[in-house]
């Protein structure tokens, strides 16, 4: 058994370095043709487009075409009134070299920079809009509809949750019947009963029951989609800060909303502290509060985005080494670091639950002032 883990690790971890170095940016034919600054910018554009959101999901690059394999998404617009079609009417061919998307009347097109929809013209101009504060200085800006298109991160997101919900229903249904746990069973009940026995109880107290369930939510939903980023599929959804925002807010209102009177009080007015030091120290609370979720939330986001960044931008070195010695050392550095981010998959999803669980404690907990405190 431990034979055949350690030959999963390896395999999973070899996954990234074998797909992407036998992709390259641009491929590895065209190494000769490419000054340095060009290689520099296809190895920067290489590792934007593996770690940025997008409006469709690609599978892999044909090398001889350049084109992205993979399937559209929904786009859903709301620019005076609603605009719904499919990516694929962003893609640019014959007769739409510009990549322009019409619905309704209006035109819209992707950012090569930064990949979100804008409004244009029929010819792909993005249009702007300026603006002038009271002192008469004019502010040109570029006109975003307001996007609930159904990205690449958002698909995976969905799909991460019909899976949790069906994994773990049906581990559910194992117990029922009374028996030995079996299947998948076997693998989660250990690190359930470690969130509970290890993170739960020791910071939360008697109430952890409560809790449990968004505990165990939020560890795994991590978890999972750090190990789906580790796949050549360039998902990154933990690397978007928007979804560790979103995360760090239910945690920062789970706290808030369950706290008890003893929480607040240690706020806004904090027992056996003379008056003046309670009222300075009423501001200070209250950053804190906002402080703990903020660090949720880039932890959580600069450690993944970090480490994509890290291993797209050595995998894309090793494409324009002559040297097979150097592409040698690059190849086996990413198969280390792939197993460093393994490691730094499920570490980052503990420190989350972790840290949440230590908010929560302090939102539970009771304390006995004594007169004297």
């Amino acid at each position: 058994m431990n034979k055949l883990w350690k030959i999963l690790i390896v395999a999973v971890a070899l996954i990234p370095a074998v797909t992407f170095a036998s992709e390259g940016p641009h491929g590895e034919t065209h190494k000769e043709e490419l000054t340095k600054e060009e290689a520099r910018a296809n190895n920067t554009e290489y590792v934007k487009h593996h770690t940025n959101d997008s409006h469709d999901f690609g599978l892999f690059t044909n090398e001889e075409t350049g084109h992205h394999i993979g399937f559209p998404l929904p786009v859903i617009l709301w620019e005076d009134g609603l605009h719904v079609f499919m990516s694929t009417a962003f893609h640019a061919e014959e007769g739409n070299e510009h990549g322009v998307a019409e619905s309704n009347g209006k035109y819209f097109v992707i950012g090569h920079d930064d990949g979100k929809v804008y409004s244009c013209d029929e010819h792909g101009a993005i249009l702007t809009d300026v603006t002038t504060d009271e002192e008469g200085v004019e502010t040109v800006s570029q006109i975003n509809p307001i996007d609930f298109s159904i990205t690449k991160n958002v698909f995976v997101t969905i799909l991460m949750c019909i899976f949790l919900f069906w994994l773990f229903r049906k581990v559910a249904k194992t117990y029922a019947s009374g028996l030995a746990p079996t299947g998948a069973a076997k693998f989660l009940e250990p690190i359930i009963l470690f969130i509970r026995d290890e993170i739960a109880i020791p910071n939360i107290g008697n109430d952890y029951k409560k809790y449990m369930n968004y505990l165990l939510t939020v560890f795994f939903f991590i978890w999972f989609l750090n190990l789906a980023g580790m796949t050549p599929l360039g998902i990154n959804v933990t690397g978007n800060i928007a979804v560790t925002f979103a995360l760090a807010l239910f945690t920062f209102l789970i706290t808030n909303l369950s706290a008890k009177k003893d929480y607040w009080m240690h706020i806004f007015w904090m027992p056996g502290v003379p008056v003046p030091m309670k009222i300075m120290l009423i501001p200070i609370e209250l950053v804190g509060m906002i402080v703990k979720p903020f660090a949720l939330m880039i932890r959580l986001y600069a450690n993944m985005l970090a480490g994509h960044i890290v291993l797209g931008s050595l995998i894309a070195v090793v494409v324009f080494f002559d040297s097979y010695f150097a592409k040698g050392a690059f190849v086996g550095l990413t198969f280390f670091m792939n197993i460093i981010e393994l490691l730094v998959a499920a570490l980052q999803a503990y420190i989350f639950t972790m840290l949440t669980a230590l908010y929560f404690g302090s939102a539970a907990a009771e304390h006995a002032h004594e007169e004297a405190h």
